[in-house]
């Protein structure tokens, strides 16, 4: 613990029982976890942190550069505690499995657009989307409604 307190203390954070807990299930977990699953680990932790305490924490985590928010398109955000490179993800369709996946080429922002309009480019973000390995292996033991109506018939 007292090595978060001090990557707290090093960003310009006070290491606050709140703060402490939340950094260190996510360093702990090296997952992509929603804010739900971060209070209900942190409360493990600590007891007691409110829905409120835990997105303040959440945000002065992020905004100090310690935690990485990441919005898949039509799902929760997420919080990870990766953040010293230029990382992208896999996300499962149906499930919401995400997976880190290294810098697609070179260094950051490691994809360069046609067109950078004048900007100063220091990331890019991928996210990739298809099927997971457990995923792919349910969907291949369900009988499909034609095998079953002809099975019927």
């Amino acid at each position: 613990m007292e090595e978060t307190a001090a990557r707290l203390r090093s960003a310009g954070l006070r290491p606050t029982a709140p703060r402490v807990a939340v950094l260190a299930v996510l360093e702990a977990e090296r997952a992509h976890l929603t804010a739900d699953e971060v209070v209900r680990a942190a409360r493990q932790r600590l007891g007691a942190l409110s829905v409120q305490g835990a997105y303040d924490v959440l945000t002065a985590l992020t905004t100090a550069g310690l935690l990485r928010r990441i919005e898949p398109a039509g799902s929760a955000a997420r919080y990870e505690a990766r953040v010293a490179d230029n990382h992208h993800h896999i996300v499962c369709r149906s499930c919401g499995a995400m997976q880190d996946v290294d810098c697609a080429v070179g260094e950051a922002p490691c994809l360069v657009p046609s067109s950078a309009a004048g900007f100063v480019l220091d990331e890019a973000e991928v996210t990739w989307w298809g099927l997971c390995p457990g995923c792919q292996a349910r969907q291949q033991s369900k009988p499909r409604i034609d095998d079953e109506m002809e099975e019927s018939a």
